[in-house]
């Protein structure tokens, strides 16, 4: 889909989306059905807005936000087994990913603008916005007044509310490649080598340190590859791990489609609304920390975005759903996120033998969600904690507080002094700003 800088824009809508990615498009068309004027504004092309690779969503994510599930060309797999190694392997866990669909992201950001566009939302590519004073905003087509303004940029967009920027600590350098093969036998017998089918996935988990995988599968006559990292910590990047993987594996051919960018980790920004502006997925940080995806994330929050402006309870309604429902899984898998990435493959070995790492808790982290242990089995890992006394302190303070933020998060306040007392609070327990 592309379009060119169009000749003028409607002087009032009421609804500006910046950004025509995931999240911005969803909520394009979201907001479109529920009968607001809507425009979307995308500073490139609109065929080349948001992701343009690979990426994992599970089913809950897609009904949760009101997307039909992906089908046809747009769904590379669905489920397999998800095989994570420790290093290099070869000892791991198998995780089921029945519910998880591996999903061109061109295509789904496609198909959301065209339902935008069914719903009756208007997208114009090739138009910057330059900033907004009350509800006007400024574009490099001229000025449009908004009842409400929601940022959907991304990490280096239009930074429309003034949030913190994050750290380079807390960015992850993620890269994914479909590649052909110029030897699909010895693609097989690579994955063989490692008890893996096609269809699966071969994830070499905190090969550059605590917080990197390397993840390989096989389609038909194509390799799909993703790699994710943290530089600030030394690490080679996302697109420097796949060279070298490329390099050492001639068997793989021409990369087809693919790309990299920045990822923001850390916990959701405090501030998601102010007035009549509202910020949305990675701009908002609604990325799951634990593996760095925002995809699920940001169609989830548009729904909700899209039902709060419908409803009469503006942004600020939606900044209150969406931290109570989903803010404290968000805020505590990010707890863990940053325990992990000081983590190598000696502690990653030790979370697996003992059964702090198992199954069922990655799988749940896989879709997003907390896992949810009987209590005999909470019992059974108590010794496991006790055993290592290095982990010991640190693998307690996480628990308590990913119980605590768990809670605050589930009080999140209106706006106000007691959102200052709320965020003290977090700071206490998470540290760091947000």
């Amino acid at each position: 889909m592309s379009q060119s800088v169009p000749t003028s824009l409607p002087a009032s809508v009421d609804l500006v989306v910046v950004g025509a990615g995931t999240a911005g498009a969803a909520l394009a068309g979201a907001a479109a059905a529920r009968g607001l004027s809507v425009l979307c504004l995308e500073r490139g092309d609109l065929g080349a807005a948001g992701a343009r690779w690979v990426n994992g969503v599970s089913d809950e994510a897609f009904i949760e936000a009101g997307v039909p599930l992906p089908t046809g060309e747009e769904l590379l797999s669905e489920g397999g087994n998800f095989h994570l190694l420790a290093g290099w392997g070869p000892e791991r866990i198998v995780i089921d990913r029945r519910g998880l669909y591996e999903v061109d992201m061109r295509l789904l950001v496609a198909r959301l603008q065209a339902r935008a566009l069914e719903a009756g939302a208007r997208l114009e590519g090739g138009v910057r916005v330059d900033g907004i004073e009350g509800r006007r905003v400024s574009t490099s087509a001229g000025p449009v007044e908004a009842e409400f303004i929601v940022d959907a940029s991304g990490l280096s967009g239009a930074r429309l509310l003034a949030q913190p920027k994050t750290p380079p600590s807390d960015i992850c350098s993620a890269a994914q490649g479909v590649y052909a093969l110029k030897d699909v036998a010895a693609a097989k017998a690579f994955l063989a080598e490692h008890e893996v089918g096609e269809d699966e996935t071969l994830c070499f988990a905190a090969v550059e340190g605590g917080y990197s995988i390397l993840n390989i599968s096989l389609h038909g006559d194509e390799l799909s590859i993703l790699t994710g990292s943290i530089p600030a910590d030394g690490h080679a990047s996302g697109a420097k791990m796949i060279e070298r993987f490329l390099a050492e594996h001639e068997w793989v051919g021409r990369r087809r489609f693919g790309g990299s960018r920045a990822i923001p980790l850390g916990r959701p920004h405090d501030l998601l609304a102010k007035g009549s502006v509202a910020v949305l997925g990675d701009s908002a940080r609604q990325v799951f920390s634990a593996h760095g995806s925002g995809i699920g994330p940001g169609l989830v929050a548009a729904r909700m975005l899209a039902e709060a402006l419908a409803e009469g309870r503006g942004c600020e309604g939606y900044a209150l759903d969406w931290m109570r429902s989903h803010g404290g899984v968000f805020a505590g898998y990010d707890s863990f996120r940053r325990f992990s990435q000081r983590l190598g493959v000696p502690e990653l070995l030790y979370l697996m033998r003992t059964g702090l790492m198992d199954p069922d808790s990655a799988g749940a982290a896989l879709v997003q969600r907390f896992p949810r242990p009987s209590p005999g089995r909470a019992l059974s890992l108590a010794p496991a904690i006790a055993g290592s006394s290095r982990l010991r302190p640190r693998l307690i303070s996480l628990g308590a507080g990913i119980v605590a933020l768990t809670a605050l998060y589930a009080r999140y306040p209106e706006a106000g002094f007691k959102r200052d007392a709320w965020l003290r609070a977090v700071q206490r327990v998470h540290g760091g700003a947000a």
